[in-house]
């Protein structure tokens, strides 16, 4: 990517902001993969467009290709694609992203008008069992990188990122003029700081100890399941998405908090019956959560068969 293609931003958020201020306009669609990240509703609905949600393959975590497909309309101007997905864990494969290229550019040919895609890859550097992450932006012109470092420093106030376009965008020097407009309105100043921008060239070498975080999915991964609880191994990000013994996966996580384990329910991230576990948690924290995990699914077995 050229220079003048990479755009400073203070944080992924703000970068998202200016591509969905930029792309869409009222009544506009945006389609979303759910379980979504918390805030894509939100922003989208700030810009005035409507979200769409596409839920992934419920077997896999993968993306349902034929419902993208099926959910775009006339009124369709961008995909949100976030990989690793936050919070499966999954990576979606380049013949995947491959065939959504395709089936964009044919949708975006039937319309008359390009559909873009906005790859949010936050979580691109942090990925096991030393898998790569493909970027969507290598198979689609029409698209839009977005990275925050946050998550890979584990330093969520510290707020750097950008906003990047493939060499291949067409009428690139429109979209940057465009960008570098909303950089500095109408929301507020969208640049980083002057010392985070001088220091990002030491800083951009930091990154997480990658081999501590996947012996802790590892441990994680092996003491649950050994427990009883399903979970798929996650492909990158830092989180376990773990189907709750109960189909109330906001009670089940009350269950936990009543012993001093505490859990993302799935219903607020649009993944009723699952929840999820952070894995940033120290080894001290795991050991002495994982006892209390086993009291707590043998409490809902004994509960589900008519105990107490």
């Amino acid at each position: 990517m050229a220079p003048e293609d990479i755009f400073l931003t203070n944080g992924s958020l703000i970068s998202l902001t200016i591509c969905l201020q930029m792309l869409t306009e009222m009544g506009d669609e945006v389609i979303i993969i759910t379980p979504p990240w918390l805030n894509y509703r939100r922003m989208i609905h700030v810009a005035g467009a409507v979200p769409v949600g596409v839920p992934v393959n419920p077997t896999t975590f993968d993306l349902d290709l034929d419902a993208i497909a099926a959910a775009i309309t006339e009124r369709t101007r961008a995909i949100v694609i976030n990989s690793p997905h936050n919070p499966t864990g999954k990576i979606f494969s380049a013949t995947t992203l491959q065939q959504l290229a395709s089936l964009l550019t044919n949708a975006s040919n039937r319309y008359g008008k390009p559909i873009y895609l906005i790859s949010d890859e936050t979580f691109s550097r942090i990925v096991f069992d030393q898998r790569t992450c493909p970027s969507p932006t290598q198979f689609y012109p029409f698209s839009f990188l977005i990275y925050g470092y946050s998550k890979v420093w584990m330093a969520p106030g510290q707020r750097i990122g950008y906003i990047a376009l493939p060499p291949t965008m067409p009428e690139c020097e429109s979209i940057r003029r465009i960008i570098r407009t909303l950089q500095g309105s109408p929301f507020g100043w969208c640049f980083p700081s002057a010392l985070m921008q001088y220091a990002l060239t030491d800083l951009d070498e930091l990154t997480l100890d990658l081999d501590h975080l996947q012996h802790k999915r590892d441990w994680m991964v092996k003491a649950l399941q050994e427990m009883g609880y399903k979970l798929q191994i996650p492909e990158g990000a830092f989180f376990l998405l773990v189907e709750s013994p109960w189909s109330d996966d906001c009670a089940f996580a009350e269950l936990l908090a009543s012993h001093d384990v505490f859990v993302f329910p799935g219903t607020p991230q649009e993944i009723p019956g699952y929840f999820r576990i952070s894995l940033t948690a120290n080894a001290d924290m795991i050991s002495r959560a994982l006892p209390k995990f086993q009291v707590a699914i043998e409490h809902a077995t004994a509960k589900a068969f008519g105990g107490v």
